[in-house]
């Protein structure tokens, strides 16, 4: 059927179905329209049943109170109907020639519809006079409940917007930011606050809705149609095409300063074609999306971020009550925070308190902590608003994203660099970055300052709970077991490059074998630099290690991680990797890799005064190292013995350190032979020789800078204690100087722990009578930081020292 005769035909068609829906004859008529579709229906066209849900949609939209519905849904009956007589359809033309036949007698004069203006095609369309506008229109949605903080983004938008008797532009605004952060709501209550300055009007899309009834690429003609109907011009008058209604629009508000407020957007020409010609006019549409094309178009976006922890207290009291928030404030606070700034989610949370009045705010957060329950946590009545607005945004991916974004969520940690997001998918790095730039776009996931990436935090839940849904059972395993190998990977180039002869079980060579050594590049991280950046996320991996029966590589990680611990003492990070570490060797019949990570495990245990346990996981090293037959093992094992045994019997240290020596020269290993006697010379000073002590210690520090790769540090290390072991002898004032020197060369290689004894040693001297305290109090400051930093039990202590040097 030629354009012209289908679009005729179609208004004629759509004019008469609107007529018999408003008259006694509908029930007659919906009959037959049942019986041809009915009928048909073995030999339907592709889209007659999309015509079908046209005749439905405009049926329902007569029995609905929303002035647009019936507008809207027969605009989209009219097109539906002439592509389907374009498309040669034999339903569509029966359907016309039935509704041509339905239509009664005198209906232009006894129809209660009033009759529209004949269009340019010579056909009078039926609309209810209900549906004219009356004076501009004021469509923004107001809000229910109090609008709580964003003075600053108001702000913004205010000094921004052109207003004015001078105003020359149209303002344009994207107010992007995650699901459910309150964008809509700040467009909502801003609308409402500025409504003076838009006396033409202001209108309000709601995309979601529009997609939701007319599918993607529909929408953007039925809101321009929409918006056109707000401003007074009938259905007879919209053109067909989205071109020419957009034309329409522009020219309709040329003389007319009126606010637009487009919601939930998803793409740049959503807005491009509702954007007023009015000077004085402003745009606000709010999208997870960033729509940065729209700059091209003058648009500025403005960044919702999730709320503060103060300001989500702030809302969370006012929704629920403030005598709420005051039983149980770290209780509140804490509910605030496992709703992640999100006010969707504090909404939710508010209801439930107020809702059921039995549930404490710490019965909630006890819920909320429960990751894999905290969506489900989040709802009212069996309704998820939470989960609705995170489902909105994800079901806008692709498939191939979709399944990107539900593995990224299962990966350990709450950040992850691309090279870490292409070990989780098991792809290349480009792929990687592009999911992650598409994330990062649709404000699913947010770039930290060091180029990280992370989910916010609901996000990160929903997309772990997509992949319980909708990824086979052993995802999860395939993206630890991904991620831990990664990590485990440059964890052992960076131990590697801090120190390639420290003692160590696990054989790196075949791990690292055709590898690049990012931490050998010219430009490439520091090692150190790098394990302290990466922490949080190497002990996630460690944990979730554990669950998925990944025993080998588990300890392997626990053991070259340590490297940053003997630099950086994070006493409970140190200790829970260890711990996790041996337990895993243990699991996996491995007595050597049980042994050394035993003895490392002694070190943080005693650091926090915990020694009972120390000896207990020593007498354990030495039984493992026994068994595994590794003589340069079994020494390193009672090195760490002897190192407990300081505390209480320097004689049963001295005796360990020996065999430690012997052990360590038959095995041929020069550094651990260094190591254990710059711990004899220690035990030497302590045990009441300190004159062979020194003889012992100047040997020591030697042979450390006589290693094919000098260690400086365990060297600085043996300057410091020949410095006290002179200050035994009574040769302070040579005693200050290495000290002083051993402290700097410490601090030069990052051995913090080791910086902080020399000064606090500095300190008691210089806190004797007559001694020079000019530098007491900054030593004094310098170690508590460290102590602080460490978590130490000390730092209590150094605070009160610190103190009393302030006011000596």
């Amino acid at each position: 059927m030629a354009v012209e005769v289908a679009a005729i035909a179609a208004s004629g068609a759509t004019s008469t179905l609107v007529g018999l829906a408003v008259t006694e004859a509908w029930t007659r008529t919906r009959a037959r329209l049942t019986r041809l579709f009915s009928r048909r229906q073995g030999e339907a066209a592709p889209g007659d049943e999309q015509l079908r849900a046209a005749v439905d949609e405009v049926a329902t939209a007569l029995r609905s109170d929303d002035p647009h519905a019936l507008g809207d849904a027969t605009d989209r009956f009219r097109r539906r109907l002439r592509h389907s007589l374009r498309e040669e359809s034999e339903t569509a033309r029966e359907l016309v020639s039935l509704l041509s036949e339905l239509q009664p007698e005198g209906e232009e004069e006894t129809a209660p519809v009033a009759a529209a203006p004949a269009g340019p095609d010579g056909i009078s369309y039926h609309v209810p006079p209900a549906l004219r506008p009356a004076g501009p229109p004021s469509e923004v949605p107001a809000l229910r409940t109090r609008f709580i903080n964003r003075s600053a983004e108001l702000t913004d938008l205010a000094g921004s917007s052109a207003y004015g008797t001078t105003a020359s532009h149209v303002d344009v605004r994207v107010l992007a930011g995650p699901p459910g952060v309150g964008k809509s709501a700040l467009a909502r209550h801003w609308a409402h606050t500025m409504h003076e300055r838009f006396p033409g009007g202001r209108l309000y899309v709601d995309f979601a809705e529009l997609r939701n009834r007319a599918g993607a690429g529909a929408d953007v003609t039925d809101a321009v149609g929409h918006c056109l109907r707000s401003l007074g011009v009938d259905d007879t008058l919209l053109p067909p095409s989205l071109a020419e209604r957009t034309a329409l629009f522009r020219s309709r508000t040329s003389a007319l300063r009126v606010l637009l407020v487009l919601d939930d957007v998803t793409s740049p020409a959503q807005v491009r074609a509702l954007i007023p010609q009015g000077p004085g006019s402003t745009v606000l549409a709010t999208s997870t999306a960033r729509l940065g094309e729209l700059s091209l178009d003058g648009a500025r976006p403005l960044r919702l971020a999730p709320l503060a922890p103060e300001a989500a207290l702030l809302l969370l009291a006012d929704r629920c009550g403030d005598e709420r928030i005051a039983a149980d404030p770290e209780a509140a606070r804490r509910v605030a925070e496992l709703c992640s700034g999100l006010p969707i989610a504090l909404q939710v949370a508010a209801a439930r308190l107020l809702n059921e009045r039995h549930l404490t705010t710490a019965a909630l957060a006890a819920e909320l902590a429960d990751e894999q329950r905290r969506l489900a946590a989040l709802s009212v009545s069996g309704e998820s608003p939470v989960s609705t607005v995170l489902d909105s945004s994800y079901r806008q991916l692709s498939p191939e994203l979709a399944h990107g974004y539900r593995l990224l969520g299962l990966i350990p940690g709450h950040t992850f660099d691309t090279a870490t997001a292409a070990a989780a998918l098991g792809s290349g790095i480009a792929d990687a970055q592009l999911l992650l730039d598409v994330l990062e776009d649709m404000s699913l996931l947010e770039v930290t300052e060091d180029r990280r990436h992370r989910f916010h935090g609901l996000v990160r839940v929903h997309a772990r709970d997509r992949a319980a849904a909708e990824e086979p059972p052993d995802a999860e395993l395939s993206v630890v077991r991904g991620v831990l190998t990664h990590l485990l990977t440059l964890t052992a180039f960076a131990d590697r490059s801090v120190r390639a002869d420290r003692t160590r079980v696990v054989d790196i060579g075949p791990l690292l074998a055709g590898r690049r050594d990012p931490f050998a590049a010219p430009d490439g991280p520091a090692p150190l630099d790098w394990l302290e950046a990466e922490r949080a996320n190497i002990m996630a991996v460690l944990r979730a290690a554990g669950a998925h029966r990944l025993h080998t590589q588990g300890w392997q990680l626990a053991e070259c991680f340590t490297v940053l611990f003997l630099h950086h003492r994070h006493l409970g990070d140190w200790r829970e990797s260890l711990e996790l570490g041996a337990g895993y060797a243990q699991a996996a019949v491995a007595p050597a890799a049980e042994a050394r990570l035993r003895s490392l495990l002694s070190r943080p245990l005693m650091d926090l005064g915990e020694h009972e346990a120390a000896e207990r996981e020593l007498t354990s090293a030495l039984a493992c190292a026994e068994v595994s037959g590794d003589v340069v093992l079994l020494a390193s094992a009672l090195e760490f013995s002897g190192r407990y045994w300081d505390r209480s019997d320097p004689a049963r240290a001295i005796a360990a350190y020996r065999r430690s020596m012997e052990l360590n020269a038959r095995g041929g290993e020069p550094r651990g032979a260094a190591i254990a006697a710059f711990f004899l010379g220690r035990a030497q000073a302590a045990g009441g020789d300190p004159t062979r002590a020194l003889d012992t210690l100047r040997q020591a520090r030697t042979d450390f800078l006589a290693l094919a790769d000098p260690d400086h540090r365990m060297a600085a290390r043996a300057t410091a204690a020949l410095g006290r072991t002179l200050d035994l002898l009574g040769r302070t004032d040579e005693a200050v100087p290495a000290l002083r020197e051993a402290a700097g060369a410490l601090h030069e290689r990052e051995a913090y722990a080791y910086e902080a004894e020399c000064l606090l040693d500095l300190a008691s001297i210089a806190e004797r009578p007559g001694a020079d305290r000019s530098r007491l109090r900054d030593d004094l400051a310098r170690a508590l930081a460290i102590h602080e930093e460490m978590g130490s039990p000390l730092a209590a202590e150094l605070r009160e020292r610190v103190l009393g040097a302030e006011t000596s």
